[in-house]
């Protein structure tokens, strides 16, 4: 068993009242991020993510590896250093999400939209297709650089996602002198909420 697998197999979770709750982690990591299919951990002393999947989750391992080895190189997407049955092992990124930077008043600059732009074209030129893009896995680095995370939809057929799209509609309004440059996290967390809901149902419609 590698430092990796060890470390892995050191997170435990449990479901309590529909929420997933972690039981136990080496003292080693540091939780950085909590969603819907793992959990994400700093390594202390390192410049490195491990990102545990849940069980039930865990053969998303194995496909996120492999995005991200198609992605090898690009200055966009963390580098992978490994991946096994129930994880993988990532850059750490620091900066902020776009998320982030909207609850903290943070300006977006137009720059960021365009590099985003130029990240997704860059993986559907290695042969994937981007989805599930949202505020909270695009990374404005401390260099002002943009970085995109979590790229498990990345190899999703036959599916229309427009969410990256309509999020630049929704910038433009954010460039308007009148439109606040800082949100509370509520008020996010109620806009993606909804958009879930319409997207699912005009999935239903199609």
């Amino acid at each position: 068993m590698n430092e990796y697998q060890y470390l892995a197999e050191s997170v435990t979770f449990e479901v309590r009242r529909s929420k997933r709750v972690i039981l136990s982690q080496h003292p080693q990591l540091t939780l950085i991020g909590l969603g819907r299919s793992a959990a994400a951990y700093h390594i202390k002393d390192t410049a490195l993510v491990i990102k545990v999947y849940f069980p039930e989750f865990a053969g998303i391992s194995q496909e996120e590896a492999a995005i991200y080895r198609l992605l090898s190189g690009s200055d966009y997407y963390p580098r992978l250093h490994e991946g096994g049955n129930n994880y993988i092992v990532i850059d750490y990124i620091s900066g902020s999400t776009l998320f982030d930077c909207l609850v903290d008043g943070q300006v977006i600059d137009p720059a960021c939209i365009t590099e985003v732009d130029k990240a997704l074209a860059e993986a559907s030129d290695r042969g994937l297709t981007p989805s599930d893009i949202h505020l909270r896995n695009i990374l404005l680095t401390d260099k002002k650089e943009i970085k995109l995370i979590d790229v498990a939809r990345f190899r999703q057929k036959n599916v229309q996602d427009s969410q990256w799209k309509d999020l630049k509609k929704a910038y433009l309004m954010y460039q308007k002198p009148y439109f606040p440059k800082k949100l509370p996290s509520y008020c996010l967390n109620q806009i993606a909420f909804l958009y879930k809901i319409s997207e699912r149902y005009m999935m239903k419609l199609r």
